[in-house]
């Protein structure tokens, strides 16, 4: 329920109410010229309507008749004075600029309701659409909440390092934080730079990984992906939403970044997020690992131990001589919580090489900030030669959230701003997830616009995605209905509370078989594609870029910037040779930013010379040097089930079976016995189905509360529910009118069925009556029959019990009627003709199947079903 105060409370419990309402359009006050309103939310759910569990996702809407008001015109105006204005000439779609706008559509809504002069939130979105009713004083405007703000193409990085490793790179929390953040919606601070400019100059985020359920990376690849027995993924304790806990000190994980940048070049930052106070040691590192000529590779390093308070930034060799400074940060060792992490680096220079200038930069638990002085490098051991950046690794014993790395951050370190490095009015927070769920190791295609993928997801999952009243996105995961609340959020009786109450139970509310299919990745790996070579040499001035594109197949993965390589080392696969001239040249390294983008079905390459000469992608022999080496799985995955079923309500209700929709999000069977027992604990036996619930109107009432309903008039009902939709109507002089729909939490116990002898399906008399065999037997002629059976209803009673007729028969035999024979008129006595013969059999046809076809075992490609375990 939405928080409130005593005098709130106590206004609501009060025996007399006055309704409020505060309606912004635009951010203009417009409550007074409101006529009448209505707010509805509910699940858009696909299961079944009575079951108790609800998934998919819910989108608010407001509509609100709005009416005109009185103007004051100026002297010199015709009618000066007080004037009114309708409406439609204030609001609708050709109204002036200056009125209209406040209602015009993607304009922003914000609507409180409450009693006695108190409101609280209601809704939060924008308008859709507005209709005015000419020669009325009406118009009508309509609105959504904030899934409007994600109707944007839906897009999901697609690495192929979880195929190729066999781990797990996502989730379902994972993939719709991703989308979110698509729309503008963040959890943790966002991508400093997401988009490159024109000419290169200004910030742009090389790699961010959020680590919110996965170490797939929004702007990168994961390159060494962690064993899921070595981590956890934590929200309680993480600094914003989600973090990467490991299980031991040292846990290992590196990504590619998009944007191979050079070194010399400019500054950039190497950020993350951690909870000191969650760890398994006293470590944190972050590098930088730079690619050099000749196979080499060197690598620029902050690392922190908050055992002794002290950061260290190191620039060396891989394998050889390296120099370091340090600085302390006693704050670091005494207080404990979540820190913000920073490494600057400066590596301008006009030379062939850099003795970088380096700094750090850490904001605390308790918002205390430290600039570290800078420091430059002297020592030869600390020197960096031309070189582009490889990858990026971490290295850490606690808990760590949001790494990021922004090429070109600023002009210099020193002048670096405090309000630029904590990200001060760039984002809010504005969503919460759930806890990590649905593994995913081959990231699903997407279609259609983000709240569709979000939805999709959550249908998948068993989740609920939706918006509150104040406009913050809450996705909740499977277990949201699978546990009983041990006290309810509010209590309504029909005493008080309650208008109209409709209580039913549906054997559709009934899931005692459920199935969940799933996708089996294992023993699928990487392969890579048909390499696509350019068709062109390219000639790359100083300052300018140059751009490749390649339209990536449908069963290709997302790639990676190509590698810079030079003469000293053989390269067949995913690169580019940069010579000085356009039959071969020399191969430079250092000087070209590789980076690239997915755009829809494309993929772009970008070469950026930061040079003095013309450079070309040019091989030694004179071709082309740009290659493209698509990725792609080895095969397709196995599509197998997973089930779960329960005996006991199987006994009183038949067997009632859910089978879920096929679906990529689900790719182990692990996820697949979740889900499966999941619908089964929600659908054992049928709950209270409460029909539209009108109740006094309580403005603290959510989707998803707990609602404890007493009916002391009718059904005598005293039961828990959850609210699974809402709809408020209002109309000026009268009171809001709420209606709840509400599912049961639980069943009313296991059937009984005492003194009770429930028949059959089938009519125990079936099969009991007479043969023509049987009636030849008895009577020899027509004439005979005629005499013993008084008539033809006569025949179909069974013959008197016999050793046979009680094999076959449940019930008690039923003796002849007594009607003598010469009670049949005699025009219709019989004679003494022989019986007809038997009528001919149809013939069974060859191919019709026989006892026991349309069996089916279990298939290699089925696991076995669980048995549900007793409690």
């Amino acid at each position: 329920m939405q928080p409130s105060d005593e005098r709130f409370d106590a206004a609501l419990a009060a025996p007399e109410r006055t309704p409020v309402h505060s309606t912004r359009l635009g951010g203009e006050e417009l409550g007074e010229q409101i006529q009448s309103w209505k707010v509805e939310r509910a699940y858009n759910t696909d299961l079944p309507e009575a079951m108790r569990a609800f998934s998919g996702s819910a989108s608010a809407q407001f509509e609100a008749q709005l009416g005109g008001r009185t103007e004051e015109r100026n002297a010199d105006e015709a009618g000066a004075g007080p004037v009114p204005e309708p409406a439609p000439r204030l609001y609708s779609a050709w109204a002036d600029r200056a009125t209209g706008d406040a209602v015009r559509p993607g304009q922003s809504v914000v609507h409180e309701t409450g009693v006695n002069g108190r409101t609280l939130p209601a809704f939060r979105g924008t308008i859709r659409s507005r209709t005015a009713a000419s020669g009325s004083d009406t118009v009508t405007v309509q609105a959504l909440d904030g899934a409007e703000r994600l109707r944007g193409p839906a897009s999901l990085p697609r690495p192929y390092h979880g195929v190729w490793t066999g781990l797990r790179i996502a989730s379902a929390p994972w993939c719709v934080d991703e989308l979110l953040r698509q729309g503008g919606i963040h959890t943790c601070p966002p991508p400093r730079a997401p988009q490159a400019d024109a000419d290169d100059t200004n910030a742009f985020t090389a790699l961010y990984a959020s680590l919110h359920g996965g170490v797939n990376a929004t702007y990168g690849q994961p390159e060494s992906v962690p064993s899921i027995g070595d981590y956890d993924w934590i929200r309680e304790g993480a600094p914003f939403e989600m973090a990467l806990m490991p299980k031991a000190a040292g846990l290992t994980a590196s990504w590619m970044p998009r944007s191979r940048f050079v070194v010399p070049g400019k500054v950039f930052l190497l950020e993350c997020w951690v909870n000191t106070a969650k760890s398994r040691g006293n470590i944190i590192e972050l590098s930088v690992v730079l690619d050099r000529s000749g196979g080499a590779f060197g690598y620029l390093k902050g690392s922190v131990d908050i055992a002794t308070g002290t950061v260290f930034i190191h620039s060396g060799t891989q394998g050889g001589p390296f120099w370091y400074f340090t600085w302390t940060v006693a704050a670091l060792a005494a207080l404990r919580g979540s820190w913000h992490l920073g490494f600057l680096f400066d590596t301008r220079s006009s030379g062939t090489s850099v003795l970088p200038t380096v700094a750090p930069r850490l904001t605390g638990p308790d918002g205390s900030y430290y600039a570290g002085p800078t420091a430059t490098y002297v020592q030869p051991s600390g020197s960096q030669p031309r070189a582009e950046v490889h990858h990026v690794d971490l290295t850490t014993d606690m808990a760590v959230e949001c790494v990021q790395l922004t090429d070109r951050i600023w002009p210099d370190i020193p002048s670096y701003p405090r309000a630029e490095w904590e990200q001060r009015g760039k984002w809010t927070k504005g969503a919460v997830l759930d806890d990590e769920a649905l593994p995913i190791y081959a990231m699903p295609r997407v279609t259609g616009s983000q709240w569709d993928v979000i939805t999709e997801i959550a249908r998948a999952s068993m989740s609920t995605a939706e918006f509150d009243e104040q406009g913050v996105f809450h996705w909740k995961g499977p277990t949201r209905f699978g546990r009983v609340p041990a006290e309810p959020d509010l209590t309504v009786t029909t005493r008080r509370n309650i208008a109209a109450l409709t209580v039913g139970e549906e054997i559709d509310a009934c899931r005692n078989h459920c199935e969940q299919p799933y996708q089996d990745w294992s023993g699928v790996g990487r392969v890579n594609g048909d390499s696509v070579d350019d068709t062109a040499i390219r000639r790359i001035d100083p300052g300018t870029s140059v751009e490749i594109s390649y339209a990536v197949a449908e069963d290709e993965f997302d790639i990676g910037p190509l590698v810079v390589t030079d003469d000293s080392v053989v390269n067949d696969g995913h690169r580019v040779r940069f010579g000085t001239a356009p039959t071969g040249g020399t191969a430079v390294k250092g000087v070209v930013s590789v980076s690239c983008r997915r755009e829809g079905p494309t993929y772009f390459a970008r070469f950026t010379n930061t040079g003095t000469v013309p450079l070309w992608t040019v091989t030694k022999d004179g071709k082309p040097s740009a290659r493209i080496v698509p990725q792609k799985a080895t095969g397709d995955p196995q599509l197998r089930q997973a089930a779960w079923w329960s005996p006991d309500s199987q006994q009183y209700y038949g067997r009632q079976q859910y089978a879920a929709p096929a679906s990529e999000w689900v790719q182990n069977g692990g996820s697949a016995t979740t889900l499966a027992q999941t619908m089964l604990n929600a659908g054992r036996y049928p709950v209270p189905v409460l029909g539209e619930v009108e109740v006094l109107h309580d403005p603290r009432i959510q989707l998803g509360d707990a609602v404890r309903v007493v009916d002391t008039a009718g059904a005598q009902l005293d039961t828990l529910a959850w609210v699974v939709g809402t709809r408020t109507n209002y109309a000026a002089g009268a009171a809001p009118q709420q209606t709840l729909t509400l599912r049961g939490t639980s069943y009313n116990g296991v059937p009984r069925d005492a003194g009770l002898t429930p028949d059959g399906p089938i009519d125990p008399s079936y099969g009991t009556r007479r043969t023509y065999a049987q009636v030849t037997a008895q009577y020899a002629t027509l004439a005979d029959l005629r005499a013993g059976e008084p008539d033809y209803r006569a025949l179909l009673v069974p013959l008197p019990v016999t050793a046979g007729a009680a094999a076959r028969s449940a019930g008690a035999p039923h003796a002849a009627s007594e009607v003598a024979p010469e009670d049949v008129p005699e025009a219709e006595q019989p004679a003494d003709d022989p019986l007809p013969p038997e009528p001919p059999r149809p013939p069974v046809p060859v191919d019709s199947p026989g006892a026991g076809a349309g069996d089916r075992g279990t298939s290699p490609d089925i696991l076995p079903p669980s048995r549900e375990g007793r409690g």
